[in-house]
């Protein structure tokens, strides 16, 4: 199979190599030429100058992978796209989108007879080796033409991905699995520094997350993830306590409100996120004013 990739990021690399590894034959176009020439160099793959040059490169039905990020920048390629294609190609966009732009870009460029299908992709840098799990939004008959590539970059060809439903089904389910990964991620972190607190036992936590991972009942790859970092630093002194939040968090927590549907240790894991980055600095400011203000209490001074 024949398959055309816009972006070769981190993500899109990675991707590319294992699509080369499972026989796939790869156009690609990346924004910097330099990145695609060092891809073409290494698996083989076929370079492009311009998207333009993709799509007359590519047998019909042409399939274009755009693995960009999310938002403008997905949205000002597709819309450059689309006047190149015909009735019956096939887009998949491999970017974790807002399940919401995807129902519109289905619903748009079936106007046009063109496939759409909306590519949840999960596994991020250990993709390349154990694969990606994917989340599939579309039509059965663009699954069908997309199978080979599905199956290139799964763990396995029976297992690892699903369609989910039709066009915004695929991210939408990956924006309810980035949700968990955050709620997850927030118990294991509050969990570990509960027992570094406990500074009398002397617990060491390399020792416990690699317990945990056999046999325990909150066992899993984050687990894993935590349990290699932990034995090689337990301190992370060099760690700055600041974590980011994409888009999908954010979006989980809003579509909880939206169907009135309670998902607080989601929404508290986001808001968590949010202050790490500095966002509740004020209003603890705010409570020390008013403890002092009631009950006299002391305030400690800002040292910036």
């Amino acid at each position: 199979m024949e398959l055309g990739l816009v972006g070769l990021g981190r993500m899109g690399a990675n991707m590319a190599r294992r699509l080369r590894r499972g026989g796939i034959s790869l156009f690609a176009w990346n924004r910097n030429a330099t990145v695609t020439e060092a891809l073409a160099r290494e698996t083989g793959l076929v370079g492009v100058a311009n998207i333009t040059e993709l799509v007359a490169k590519l047998p019909a039905p042409r399939v274009i992978w755009l693995m960009l990020p999310a938002g403008e920048v997905t949205e000002q390629h597709l819309t450059q796209i689309m006047p190149l294609l015909a009735a019956g190609d096939l887009v998949v966009d491999g970017a974790n989108s807002y399940y919401k732009d995807s129902v519109r870009r289905a619903g748009l460029l079936a106007e046009r007879g063109v496939q759409f299908v909306d590519a949840g992709v999960s596994g991020g840098v250990w993709g390349l080796e154990n694969g990606y799990a994917l989340m599939l939004g579309g039509e059965v008959k663009s699954i069908a033409l997309l199978r080979p590539v599905i199956e290139a970059l799964a763990p396995a060809p029976d297992r690892g991905w699903l369609h989910c439903g039709p066009g915004g089904s695929g991210h939408f389910v990956k924006m309810i699995h980035n949700g968990i990964e955050y709620g997850m991620m927030q118990a294991y972190a509050e969990g570990f520094a509960l027992m570094k607190a406990r500074a009398d036992f002397r617990l060491d936590l390399a020792a416990i997350a690699e317990m945990w991972r056999h046999g325990s009942v909150v066992r899993s790859w984050l687990l894993d993830l935590t349990a290699d970092f932990l034995a090689r630093d337990q301190e992370l002194t060099d760690i700055a306590p600041l974590v980011a939040d994409s888009g999908e968090g954010r979006w989980t927590a809003l579509e909880a409100v939206q169907q009135g549907v309670p998902a607080p240790v989601m929404s508290l894991a986001l808001m968590m996120r949010f202050a790490s980055q500095g966002r509740a600095d004020y209003a603890d400011k705010l409570l020390a004013m008013m403890r002092r203000g009631f009950g006299g209490h002391a305030v400690t001074p800002d040292k910036d």
